[in-house]
């Protein structure tokens, strides 16, 4: 029952990151919010590490650089695909590919084993995850090839993620995330280097590499859900310095669920913890809800109660 509670309620804190990440991203370029969430998650792995201890191996550390490599990758490809489109198609098939990857992963390769009741709310989570991820009021459009294929391909890389991570050793602590979360940082920092030098060749203005386009991308600096669930207008004014708080808070509320996750992991099986943690824009929905005052459609509504009931059934699984 632990290890399901802490998937679903490290879901919501995923979504809650990338509702701040969303914000911040109206406001800076999604690769800076992404850079500066990477270094305070960072932070914020190396104060939990200080508290809750753990042994540095070089296997496990190079389970979590790959870690953070395959997450950059997913966050590539899923803003890709989203802005690509349609959001309403390719949103909800990349959660449901990051969650049954590693399920499969979970009950044939490792020999997971649930009971009837726990396949039953792993067929309910799949269609909590299709319900919570649509997107309505987006007309209806089939998408392309090439955004199926990116779409299918950020979802296996969010699913590998939990793969990799749940090969690292209970002694290894957060270490195996610190790893990562290196990893990360040092990728998205050298990126935004680039782009600002780049910037100040061109014509001196730093800005225009940091400052966010009028076109948003559809993705969140987290790789987990998209911003299409946090864009009506705001009362307040998002400025740079606000803008760099909701990434700090973003990066911050990541690690938590990351944390949350691997203690998941290492405490139940790869095959519950995937198919909740794939429940992840839950937590955006809502905060989009109470924040934004923005209309949660009934679907959605739908999605989120599926989503508690199969969290139930699967605690009991």
């Amino acid at each position: 029952m632990i290890p399901a509670t802490l998937a679903l309620v490290g879901a919501l804190t995923y979504g809650a990151a990338d509702f701040l990440g969303g914000l911040s991203a109206r406001r800076l370029r999604s690769i800076v919010v992404t850079s500066l969430a990477a270094f305070a998650g960072l932070l914020a792995f190396l104060l939990l590490h200080l508290a809750w201890g753990g042994s540095w191996s070089a296997a496990d550390t190079l389970w979590g650089i790959g870690a953070g490599l395959v997450g950059v990758v997913a966050l590539m490809l899923l803003y890709a695909c989203l802005a690509i489109g349609p959001m309403s198609i390719l949103s909800p098939l990349t959660a449901v590919v990051s969650a049954i990857a590693p399920m499969l992963w979970g009950l044939l390769a490792k020999g997971e084993t649930l009971s009837l009741v726990g396949y039953a709310g792993l067929g309910i989570a799949l269609v909590a995850v299709v319900l919570v991820g649509f997107i309505p009021g987006e007309k209806v459009v089939r998408p392309s090839l090439r955004g199926v294929i990116m779409a299918i391909g950020s979802g296996v890389a969010i699913g590998g993620f939990l793969i990799i991570l749940d090969h690292t050793s209970p002694s290894s602590g957060f270490t195996p995330l610190i790893a990562g979360r290196a990893t990360s940082t040092l990728v998205t920092g050298a990126i935004v280097a680039v782009m600002v030098l780049v910037a100040l060749r061109r014509d001196g203005a730093a800005s225009r590499a940091i400052d966010a386009s009028p076109i948003p991308l559809g993705g969140t600096p987290t790789g987990h859900g998209d911003v299409e669930h946090a864009t009506q207008t705001l009362s307040v004014r998002i400025t740079r310095q606000r803008a760099v708080i909701l990434a700090v808070g973003c990066g911050v509320l990541d690690a938590a669920a990351n944390a949350l996750l691997l203690i998941a992991l290492r405490t139940g099986d790869l095959t519950v913890v995937s198919a909740l943690t794939a429940l992840y824009p839950g937590g955006t929905i809502l905060l989009a809800g109470v924040v934004l005052r923005e209309r949660v459609a009934g679907i959605q509504w739908l999605g989120l109660v599926l989503a508690l009931l199969a969290g139930g059934m699967l605690a009991l699984a």
